[in-house]
């Protein structure tokens, strides 16, 4: 007879093994940023995967998928190491002092507009705390949820009560066209709009602008001449000929040069967020971190 497993005997470090193995996806990556052989993470993995009675962690076609009970297992035990670190850790926070890591999930629009002024103030204030910026794509809540982020920006709505939400700002839609085009010389009509040949950004195809739903919502259609997956060098596409981009109006001052810009008759806002979860609410440095984020985008 097998001998009963002590499930009182699971410690905290356990649980980050785990997580970080969740995080990298692999057992050699969390090995290397535990700085441990990859035995005892293995180890570590077998006696959890007794625990939970359950296998954790399958391969499939050399990837290593995390079941729906590890899913669950690592969002309680993220939030459990997040508290116990603030028990532990000192209650004062010194910026100058931190050489933490912060994890900001944010897109295109948000890494030209906002990241570089945050970036320039958080090295100000403290010279070694490291920065990772990543993409949150259309995910940026799982991504939040995972604990593979710690902050999210964008124009995200908030969903549940598993997150706090904090308004930056509001945004609006602009066109953006060659001086040439025909339509550059008058205000555009919602008329004029239907009928322009536009190249559309599908952000990964996963992610929907706001203008995009409106037009949906009243059963309006464009016509769709390119589709693109991102703003970055749509300049270039659009300048020397007919066609037409809908961008949020303060990425169009970067991306706008030398293209005439004009009013989107589509009325939508784009209401750019910061979110959050309670595993960083609390925590002195996540708060100094989002004031950051206020002032930046105060700054624009």
């Amino acid at each position: 007879m097998s001998k009963p497993i002590d499930l009182l005997a699971t410690d905290f470090r356990a649980l980050d093994v785990l997580v970080r193995v969740y995080r990298f996806g692999s057992f050699t990556r969390a090995a290397e940023d535990l700085e441990m052989n990859q035995s005892v993470v293995s180890y570590t993995i077998d006696k959890l995967r007794g625990v939970f009675d359950d296998p954790l962690f399958v391969r499939e076609a050399r990837r290593l998928i995390a079941t729906q009970r590890c899913e669950e297992v690592v969002a309680e035990a993220g939030q459990l190491l997040e508290r116990f670190s603030q028990l532990t850790a000192n209650r004062d926070f010194d910026p100058k002092e931190s050489t933490q890591t912060v994890t900001i999930a944010c897109n295109y629009y948000e890494r030209e507009l906002i990241i570089p002024h945050l970036a320039h103030l958080i090295r100000a204030e403290a010279p070694n705390l490291k920065i990772e910026i990543i993409d949150s794509s259309y995910l940026g809540h799982d991504k939040l949820l995972r604990m593979e982020a710690d902050l999210l920006i964008g124009p995200f709505v908030q969903l549940g009560a598993a997150f706090y939400t904090r308004t930056l700002y509001e945004d609006h839609y602009v066109c953006m066209m060659d001086p040439a085009h025909p339509k550059a010389k008058t205000a555009l009509t919602m008329e004029d709009y239907l009928t322009l040949d536009h190249v559309y950004i599908t952000y990964g195809g996963k992610w929907k602008s706001g203008y995009m739903q409106t037009l949906e919502q009243e059963g309006h259609e464009i016509s769709i001449a390119m589709r693109t997956p991102s703003p970055a060098g749509i300049q270039s596409l659009i300048k020397g000929t007919g066609l037409v981009a809908t961008v949020p109006e303060r990425l169009s001052r970067k991306l706008g040069t030398g293209l005439f810009i004009a009013r989107c008759p589509v009325p939508t806002p784009v209401q750019i967020q910061m979110v959050w979860t309670a595993r960083t609410h609390a925590s002195r440095m996540h708060k100094w971190l989002r004031d950051l984020v206020v002032q930046s985008a105060r700054r624009m």
